[in-house]
């Protein structure tokens, strides 16, 4: 029996399940001929508008009472708005029954060559980008710019993906803001750690200086957080991942901000703020519910939904590889010296 499944109205995909019960749920109102579903053998997700006839709910078409006469023009109507029968290669497929588009017709085309017109909706009406990923193709740049697109469902960042993202990140903004809050600490006469090392006077903790290099790493992750195109630091932009509000709109520069205060509360309470990631529904933080955010693939909410992908991905896997190998070798190295100070005190 083919195995189906489908995206209910909270964005969450389901299944496997029969036939019968996604036309079950058709019929009672809880999915409609947008929701999309897919079964084995499809590339992507698909309306079940597009697969009626095969799911069978095709809606029956009413006969008049008492039919009109035929005119060469009714006839010609009726004609053109006859149903074509489209193979089912997997890919959204314009019909008539999809009420948001409007049919494109010629600026000098003759009557016969006229399309019936579907519905414009009020989205374009006022000019507004199409809010369905069945629209023509528009600029997701790397799947971060552009407003948000309800439809479909969401990929949620694992906590795997997110660790791998802040080893990235650990070395991609914490060495540059380090360098730079070591200058500005010397500049304000905080004093600088490097030239304290330098001189063999460094201070165990410089006050001045952390408190420095803890305001620029926050407003470089709130940065990056909320600037359109990238919604997503440097380690998430690497693993495919971004930050968005559980609505799926680029956070403001206020909240990336605040959002990375109550990312330190997340760690400091024994890092269970950051472990629970991995066991929340949708995979968020302390810091997450505290902020309203959350990480998704960065081909959620976009007009391509199809390209997120559950998996670990190349990226993070090599770097958590490599980050667990040094792990290893920094315990090695710790027990080979307290050995080695255990033998000399003998």
């Amino acid at each position: 029996m083919t195995q189906w499944y489908y995206v209910d109205p909270q964005h969450q995909r389901q299944g496997p399940v029969s036939v019968e019960t996604i036309a079950q749920f058709y019929r009672s109102g809880a999915l409609t001929r947008a929701s999309l579903a897919w079964r084995e053998g499809m590339s992507q997700w698909t309306p079940l508008g597009e697969v009626a006839g095969e799911l069978g709910i095709a809606d029956p078409v009413p006969t008049p009472a008492h039919p009109a006469p035929a005119t060469p023009a009714a006839s010609m109507a009726v004609e053109t708005e006859a149903p074509v029968e489209r193979p089912l290669t997997g890919r959204a497929v314009f019909t008539a029954s999809e009420p948001t588009y409007t049919q494109y017709t010629p600026p000098h085309a003759s009557p016969s060559e006229a399309m019936p017109a579907r519905p414009a909706s009020p989205a374009m009406d006022s000019g507004a980008p199409a809010s369905s990923p069945y629209a023509a193709p528009r600029a997701d740049v790397g799947g971060y710019a552009g407003t948000p697109v309800h439809e479909g469902h969401v990929v949620y960042a694992g906590f795997w993906k997110r660790v791998a993202a802040s080893i990235i990140d650990a070395f991609a903004i914490g060495i540059p803001v380090g360098i730079v809050a070591a200058i500005v600490g010397g500049l304000l006469g905080f004093g600088s750690s490097f030239a304290g090392g330098l001189s063999g006077a460094a201070d165990v903790l410089n006050p001045g200086e952390t408190i420095t290099s803890y305001l620029l790493t926050a407003i470089a992750y709130a940065w990056f957080h909320s600037t359109a195109g990238l919604t997503a630091t440097p380690g998430k932009l690497a693993i495919g991942i971004k930050v968005v509000r559980t609505d799926g709109e680029r956070i403001s520069f206020l909240r990336g901000f605040a959002r990375y205060w109550a990312y330190l509360l997340s760690g400091l309470l024994l890092a269970i703020g950051l472990i629970m990631a991995a066991f929340t529904a949708r995979k968020q933080g302390l810091h997450d519910l505290i902020c309203d955010t959350l990480v998704v693939d960065k081909w959620a909410f976009t007009s391509q939904p199809e390209r997120q992908r559950d998996e670990l991905g190349t990226v993070a896997l090599v770097v958590l590889i490599i980050f667990g190998v040094l792990l290893v070798g920094a315990f090695i190295l710790m027990a080979v010296g307290f050995a080695a100070l255990a033998s000399m005190g003998r």
